[in-house]
């Protein structure tokens, strides 16, 4: 990093704020990472509501006790339509996040000792202190809109709070622009809606599922992972996009093994043979769309012979897969997937899976698209939030037009100081989320931060971000503190408790406790009028005829719906959309209105370079990102990834089965540590894949560092979704190095 850089270096987070090897806990096993086996835990005698927080479908459960009042295990809440009693691994490996011996323990600031910089340990008040004095220096120079918030977790929403009342509303997380803004967009373009999470697909009652890059099973959508269980046991068609043979595409009736950067053309050919050959629903299209003709003209000349010469499927299996979906219309899905930031065209990707849906008559349909319903629960009485004088627009004038949220690498980019802008970040608040490896580009996310006066960095563990950071403060784990009712759409409304299983470990507390304390010191304490976060939670249950005292025993409440409309479309009754039109936009007047194309448009991506392959990466269904490969429940199931390799590749550079490789991207960034090599036909030749979340660097967390590769540090380049700035991460591509490379080279 160049000498000018280093106003902020990164501190290895030593034992001070972790502690030393925490006591031996009776029912914890740290060799196995596992609760061991004693008769004399096989009954509990006591169980708590709470909702998982190892990945954001927060499942609700019970964190059970056993008769020494310790956590034991977690299991998930019958009455909950997100997991139907039954979590997955990582729900049930939760438990290891709170017995985790390497969590952060205590506040740390940032200080220089005979000009090394490194972190002591503070008391809450002298980090609130510290905090407090520099937030209010930061808007006293530039303004309160200088300070961000990046969260992905439950704590986003009380800090979120406090930035608000400060003066910000630059509250963001890195799922937006680095996950499933495309979608939103997209869909919200085509049916004024977006699609939500969960997502609102009946794959319960469909005939057809088309994953198209989404990987189910992999990714552990629990509800959706139970719902494809059961529609193949009734008999349901799956057909499966992928240039590697998935979980998904091994229980699929079609695998289509397409070239990367492809899956436009398919859409679009897809959509060609469903209106040539007047497979769509002609009722359903009829009324309820607009810009059929437009369509029709558009994709004319998107034949499956002109999609195999670019997609590789032959034009047979395109034909018989979009009869298979039209035979099944409208009880058929094509899903519109999670992570969809791929190349850089990805809002009008998923404005094209829009508009296949539509054409089959699925949205609002049973077997389609349902309409989920949420409770609507009380605001809190508190003061109106100060309207801001700016926001992160500011600094993209007349770009991204159609984001409906803040984008956390946009965000990240107007931290650097560039001319004609009137104000970079200056305050970075970071809660439950590793920048360093969410991101795109490290070392744009590096210098992002040496130009910040301040940093908060809010976890439960020492993950890369937190040795960037002024003060580190540490987060207690799910299992210890209430949160936020959870509160999402579905198809019944329903609401969930979080409850404290047990007191908070070490020196941690909750993201509530955090939140009305820095708001006590910045003047705003009118925002948090409850003295403690139960007396809050069992006012808002009581606005909805329920307790703080009932959702202990429940854990979760259902409701009825408002109105039968589950289904809305069903029966083709009389309904208007909330776009332009009032019907479902094949072509989009949303989109040209701001000068977007408004039917979507195939266009070539970059190939490899020659010996160079395309990176894709993905999920494993017993972690989550980069945050649980410490876990030593997890870690037990899965300790590091492994690059999967086609065997005619591995031919070609002689390569064998766990032969240790380095991977080096077209930038020659050479990743830190070896990964291992998996010889595999379920990989096409000109990409290679490896799970993401590996490859750790801080060794305070010692179970995950240097285990497999960091796909992160290789993820250089990016394309800039136009529509709504999504960063298209598929874009890189890597070779392989058989030796060691010189140490400091890349």
């Amino acid at each position: 990093m160049p000498k000018t850089l280093n106003r902020r270096d990164f501190i290895r987070i030593s034992s001070l704020g972790l502690g030393g090897l925490a006591a031996a806990n009776p029912i914890f096993d740290w060799l196995s990472g596992s609760v061991m086996a004693n008769e004399s835990l096989q009954e509990t005698i006591k169980r708590i509501p709470t909702y998982c927080e190892v990945c954001f479908w927060k499942c609700a459960g019970w964190a059970h006790l056993n008769d020494k009042g310790d956590i034991w295990k977690l299991t998930g809440n019958d009455d909950d339509p997100h997991c139907n009693g039954r979590l997955c691994p990582r729900g049930t490996g939760g438990v290891g996040m709170y017995y985790d011996d390497d969590r952060l323990k205590t506040p740390l600031i940032r200080t220089e000792v005979d000009g090394k910089q490194i972190f002591k340990e503070a008391s809450w008040n002298e980090a609130f202190d510290f905090i407090a004095k520099k937030m209010k220096k930061i808007a006293d120079e530039h303004g309160p809109e200088c300070i961000a918030l990046f969260s992905h977790g439950s704590g986003g929403k009380h800090f979120g709070r406090m930035l608000k009342a400060f003066g910000s509303q630059n509250i963001t997380a890195p799922s937006y622009a680095q996950c499933r803004g495309p979608r939103e967009v997209g869909f919200f373009a085509t049916y004024g809606e977006g699609i939500g999470s969960p997502e609102r697909v009946d794959i319960r009652d469909t005939d057809c599922l088309v994953l198209i890059g989404s990987h189910i099973g992999e990714n552990m959508h629990n509800g959706q992972v139970q719902e494809m269980s059961d529609a193949i046991d009734k008999g349901s068609t799956i057909i499966t996009v992928d240039p590697r043979f998935s979980t998904a595409a091994s229980k699929s009736k079609h695998w289509l093994p397409i070239k990367p950067s492809t899956d436009m053309a398919l859409l679009l050919s897809w959509i060609h043979v469903i209106i040539n050959n007047e497979w769509y629903d002609k009722k359903y299209v009829d009324k309820y769309t607009f810009g059929l003709d437009e369509l029709k003209e558009h994709v004319k000349s998107y034949t499956p012979e002109w999609a195999y010469g670019i997609t590789t499927i032959k034009p047979h299996v395109i034909r018989k897969t979009a009869k298979e979906m039209a035979n099944a219309a409208p009880s058929v899905i094509i899903h519109p997937g999670r992570h969809v930031t791929w190349y850089g065209d990805d809002t009008q990707r998923l404005r094209a899976v829009a508009i296949l849906n539509a054409l089959l008559g699925s949205w609002g349909r049973r077997g389609g698209f349902y309409n989920p319903e949420k409770k609507k629960v009380a605001k809190l009485n508190i003061p109106r939030f100060p309207k801001p004088q700016k926001t992160w627009r500011d600094a993209f004038p007349g770009k991204f037009k159609l984001a409906g949220l803040a984008l956390a690498s946009g965000i990240c980019d107007a931290t650097i100081p560039a001319a004609g802008r009137d104000c970079s970040f200056k305050g970075w608040i970071v809660n439950g989320t590793n920048l360093i490896s969410t991101l795109p580009n490290q070392a744009n996310t590096i210098e992002a931060i040496q130009n910040l006066d301040l940093m908060v960095a809010i976890d439960t563990m020492p993950m890369e971000i937190t040795g960037y950071a002024d003060v580190v403060l540490p987060e207690c784990t799910y299992l210890e503190r209430y949160d936020n009712l959870r509160i999402s759409g579905h198809r019944e409304p329903t609401i969930a408790l979080r409850a404290p299983a047990a007191e908070p470990k070490y020196n941690s507390k909750s993201a509530w406790w955090m939140a009305k304390e820095l708001s006590n010191r910045l003047g705003l304490g009118d925002y948090f009028p409850f003295e403690e976060e139960e007396e809050e939670l069992d006012w808002q249950l009581k606005q909805v005829g329920s307790s703080l005292e009932e959702m202990k025993k429940i854990g979760v409440k259902k409701y009825n719906r408002q109105y039968d409309d589950l289904y809305p479309l069903e029966g083709l009754p009389d309904y208007e959309f909330n776009t332009n039109s009032g019907k479902i936009e094949l072509y989009s007047t949303a989109m040209e209105d701001e000068g977007y194309d408004p039917l979507p448009k195939y266009t070539a991506h970059e190939e490899p370079p020659t010996d160079f392959y395309r990176l894709i990466y993905g999920r494993a269904p017993m972690h989550t990102f980069s945050r649980t490969a410490n876990n030593p429940n997890l870690t037990d199931l899965m300790d590091e990834n492994k690059v999967w390799v086609n065997p005619k590749v591995a031919k070609e550079w002689g390569l064998k089965n766990n032969q240790e490789v380095w991977l080096e991207n077209q930038d020659g960034v050479v990743t830190s540590f070896p990964i291992k090599v998996r010889v595999t036909e379920r990989i096409r030749w000109d990409s290679v894949y490896m799970v993401h979340g590996f490859g750790h660097t801080d060794k305070r967390m010692s179970r995950a560092y240097g285990k497999g590769a960091s796909d992160s540090e290789l993820i250089t380049r990016t394309k800039v979704d136009p529509v709504m700035g999504g960063t298209g991460m598929r874009v890189n591509f890597v070779t392989f190095l058989t030796e060691a490379p010189t140490k400091g080279a890349a």
